[in-house]
């Protein structure tokens, strides 16, 4: 019955059995009727009415069959014609001239399959079972059956459907993807790209399928000829070639280099992932069996192109840690390799324990400031010589590398591009700063008792500074690293100072000396000169000072910065000035322990505030003000003083004025001052505390032994002396006072003997005052000496009323009583003898100057003589009865005339007096 089917009913046939997926009638019909059922008409049919949900097992094998043009040998099985049984001929053949099957030829298809009947049907058939019913992931079982049957029938599948499919279904499921299979197609290369790779390593489960997405995605990609571009060769370009030849790109792949630095920006563990799983775009997955390959210049385009973004994405990189700088390390390594250029690289510890020699510095092009621009601009152009894919640029990535994850592993966090800044400015201060800031990490970061970790450090510092490669480069430049500008010399001083500073931590003080004079002193190689050692030791000793919180020698930093001085006993030689002068502070500052000090309210004594104070004597005032009864300790004070200026802190006078320094032409005259200025002090101490008897003995026994100090410090520049007498002569005894342990010769009358004593520090005072002060001195010299007469005078008459009133016969015992003009010896000496010269009224400062000017004409050899004073004053009215040898002077008389004589030396000039006789 099949047999006797018209053409028109053949056809009809055809088309229900398509529409019903009988298949197998459908090839069994075929193979009746081949006249009727071409190759193209059956593809036809199958395109227009096969439905779309068909699964392509079902009819793979049939659609091979048409593709062999070989029906395949079925059973003879009667057909079922009942469908088109009941149509006379007129209406199948009018029937199936309203079919309106679909054409086979696409624009949209491949160029290349236009003229391939298969190929057209199985591409328009995939775009329908996209859109018709979303079977994606049936399509390769539709496709990869036919991957032999056309090389541009399998470019086609490998280089879009598959990465499509894989993409929306087989890696990530997409419900609704963006784009249709036909539209994704049509999209530009970079477009195609952005959404291949848009949910590749998005959240934080997918970043192990980087490697896989990078394979199975953009490598099949590439391999279509429509995403390859012809333009001149950039290299030949930049020269200015017109006859520059051309070279194949791919803006794809363009956009994939993109996606790879803008990656790193993003996490720096995305970046390191996609080279540690991915080998670059030779590392391909077709799957099925499938092998393509690029030609020799395409595939060094993408190897290379694959380099330049992995040593841009190094450079973006902006995590600065152990894990990020090893992952990077990891990533210089492998393109290098991947490159042929790591033959000789080593693992990331192995490099830490071996620090190998650099061997990029021998490249000029790193040699200036402007190459440090590239790190930020253009970091994919082929102009750019540190993502250039050579041997150079990617030695230089590894040692910036290297020396970010040192810096970083020592404390100071620190990035490629930050390591490549310091390499390529070379600016000295900056990197001497990155020194000061590593070794200070180092200290912090040190564990205890482990030389090992400082042994390494210094390793570690020192390869910054040279890569390994000593003295200048090859070239002529200077020697590579970060720190290359800073004079190792420079390096080894900070180091010995961060060990000795290593003493800043419990229990670690002597192994960090240790381990410094091992290096520094005990070696066969001497680091550093001696000049060198000595300063960084007393620059750490210093510091130990400095950062001590208890002036107390045996705790604490001052504890520590005397360790610091005994360290190097051989090179720091306790006979040293600068040995000499730490030990004179450490000295004085231990003796401001014994005393409450507080110089600002709220905060006790620190030992820095004794080195930065421009006044460190005047802390002794406060120490004196604080402490009462301190002042009986004046010799403490001045051996403290003594040492501050041995230990050459500033001093400065009252006014300000700086003295001199503490140096060996200076240093007694600096010692005299400060003696000067502690007496005086001590004095005025005493005499808040109303302790009048020391301060009169202070002035007698210490102010008052020389005029003016020793070496270049004269009278004037004492300003303290004659104050602190001036004060003393002015002191007024109260109910407070102090009341004398023993007389002595003095008078009984303890008015009488205050006012002696008061006008002893007068004259004191008037011994060393300065010229411009005597005025002032002699009107307190003058009220004092009337203030005795007047006491002396009532004393006096007290004596006289006493004898006048005794009655002698009252007594027991008592005999004759003795004549009237009989006179017996008074109880007072003094009192006595000042009676019977009650005659002589007080001297007036008229009368003064007059006796002065009479003592100046007579041109006395030392006017300022005690001695030649008392020789030259004769009494005006001599007793007769009185004999000379029996005669005494009177000691307000002596005070008296040497003051005469000191107002003679300083003021005879007014007067023509020859002060320089003599």
């Amino acid at each position: 019955m099949g047999s006797t089917l018209s053409p028109a009913k053949v056809l009809l046939l055809a088309v229900h059995l398509a529409a019903h997926a009988d298949i197998e009638g459908l090839g069994q019909l075929s193979s009746q009727h081949p006249a009727a059922l071409r190759k193209d008409v059956l593809l036809r049919i199958l395109l227009t009415h096969l439905p779309e949900t068909t699964r392509p097992a079902a009819y793979v094998g049939f659609l091979q069959e048409i593709a062999a043009g070989r029906p395949a040998q079925r059973p003879q099985v009667e057909l079922d014609v009942s469908p088109v049984s009941a149509l006379s001929e007129q209406q199948a053949a009018k029937r199936a001239k309203k079919l309106h099957l679909l054409q086979l030829q696409c624009p949209d298809a491949p160029a290349q399959c236009q003229d391939d009947a298969i190929s057209l049907f199985l591409f328009q058939r995939a775009c329908r079972m996209d859109v018709e019913t979303g079977m994606l992931s049936q399509l390769p079982d539709l496709l990869v059956p036919f991957l032999s049957h056309a090389p541009a029938l399998c470019t086609w599948v490998v280089a879009t459907v598959l990465p499509f499919v894989r993409r929306n279904s087989e890696y990530y499921a997409e419900t609704a993807p963006a784009y249709s299979l036909a539209e994704f197609q049509r999209l530009a290369g970079p477009d195609a790209v952005r959404h291949l790779l848009a949910r590749t390593g998005h959240d934080q489960a997918d970043q192990g399928h980087i490697g896989r997405d990078l394979r199975g995605l953009v490598g099949p990609w590439l391999y279509d000829e429509a995403r390859w571009v012809e333009v001149a060769d950039r290299d030949e370009a930049s020269g200015g070639d017109e006859n520059a030849l051309s070279m194949s790109v791919c803006p794809g792949w363009e956009q994939v280099a993109q996606w790879l630095t803008s990656q790193a920006a993003r996490s720096w563990k995305l970046s390191v992932d996609i080279i540690d799983q991915w080998n670059g775009p030779g590392d391909v997955y077709f799957g099925h069996g499938v092998n393509l390959t690029f030609s020799e210049p395409r595939q060094r385009y993408l190897d290379q192109s694959y380099a330049r973004a992995a040593l841009a994405s190094a450079y973006t990189v902006q995590e600065a840690t152990v894990d990020s700088l090893g992952g990077l390390y990891r990533m210089s390594t492998k393109i290098r390799s991947l490159l042929g250029h790591g033959q000789e690289d080593l693992p990331l510890q192995d490099a830490l324990g071996a620090l190998p020699d650099m061997p990029f510095a021998d490249v000029p092009t790193f040699g200036s400031a402007k190459t440090a621009a590239y790190m930020r601009n253009d970091l994919l152009r082929p102009q750019n010589p540190l993502t250039s894919p050579s041997t150079a640029a990617t030695s230089l990535l590894m040692a910036l590398v290297l020396s970010a994850f040192i810096s970083t592993r020592l404390g100071i966090p620190c990035t490629a591009k930050r390591a490549g800044d310091l390499f390529f400015l070379r600016d000295e201060r900056e990197q001497r700063g990155e020194v000061g800031r590593l070794l200070r990490a180092a200290s912090n970061n040190a564990p205890r008792d482990d030389d090992d970790y400082w042994v390494r450090a210094r390793r570690e510092i020192l390869w910054l500074r040279c890569w390994g490669r000593e003295g200048p480069s090859p070239t002529g430049g200077a020697a590579g690293g970060v720190i290359a500008t800073v004079p190792k010399q420079h390096i080894e001083s900070e180091i010995l100072k961060a060990l000795l500073s290593k003493s800043q931590m419990p229990n670690q003080c002597l192994a960090g000396y240790t381990l410094a004079r091992s290096l520094y002193e005990d070696g066969t190689e001497k680091p550093l000169p001696a000049d060198v050692i000595r300063d960084a030791v007393y620059q750490s000793a210093l510091n130990a000072f400095d950062n001590a919180s208890n002036p107390n020698r045996t705790r604490g930093g001052l504890k520590k910065c005397d360790e610091i001085i005994d360290s190097f006993p051989v090179t720091v030689d306790k006979s040293l000035p600068g040995t000499k002068r730490i030990q004179a502070l450490l000295k004085a500052t231990h003796a401001l322990s014994d005393y409450r000090l507080v110089l600002k309210r709220g905060e006790p004594f620190s030992p820095v505030v004794l080195r930065v104070h421009s006044d460190p004597i005047s802390i002794i005032e406060r120490a004196l003000e604080q402490n009462p009864k301190a002042y009986t300790r004046l010799q403490e004070f001045l051996e403290m003083g003594i040492d501050m200026v041995r230990a050459g802190l500033p001093s400065r006078s009252r006014s300000d004025q700086p003295r001199a320094s503490a140096g060996s032409g200076h240093q007694d005259a600096e010692i005299f001052v400060a003696e000067r200025r502690i007496i005086a002090m001590s004095v005025e101490a005493a005499l808040r505390e109303d302790d009048f008897e020391t301060a009169y003995s202070y002035v007698v026994s210490r102010l008052g032994t020389s005029a003016s100090g020793p070496g270049e410090v004269k009278g004037p520049h004492d300003e303290w002396s004659w104050q602190a007498a001036l004060r003393a002569g002015q002191y007024i005894r109260t109910e407070r006072s102090q009341q004398p342990t023993h007389l002595g010769t003095a008078s009984g009358n303890l008015e009488i003997r205050h006012l002696e004593q008061r006008i002893e520090c007068l004259a004191t005072a008037l011994r060393v005052a300065p010229t411009c002060q005597l005025q002032d001195i002699l009107k307190s010299f003058r009220r004092c000496e009337e203030q005795l007469d007047s006491a002396i005078k009532e004393e006096s008459a007290k004596e006289v009323a006493w004898g006048a009133a005794g009655d002698f016969a009252d007594l027991p015992g008592a005999f004759n009583a003795p004549g009237v003009d009989k006179t017996y010896p008074p109880r007072n000496m003094t009192a006595s003898a000042a009676a019977r010269q009650t005659d002589e009224a007080p001297m007036s400062l008229f009368d003064l100057s007059r006796a002065t000017a009479s003592v100046a004409q007579r041109n006395f050899t030392a006017l300022s003589s005690l001695q030649g004073v008392a020789a030259g004053m004769v009494p005006a009215n001599p007793e007769p009865d009185e004999s000379a040898a029996h005669q005494r002077v009177r000691k307000r008389d002596q005070l008296r005339e040497a003051a005469t004589g000191t107002l003679v030396s300083g003021v005879g000039w007014l007067i023509g007096a020859n002060v320089n006789q003599g």
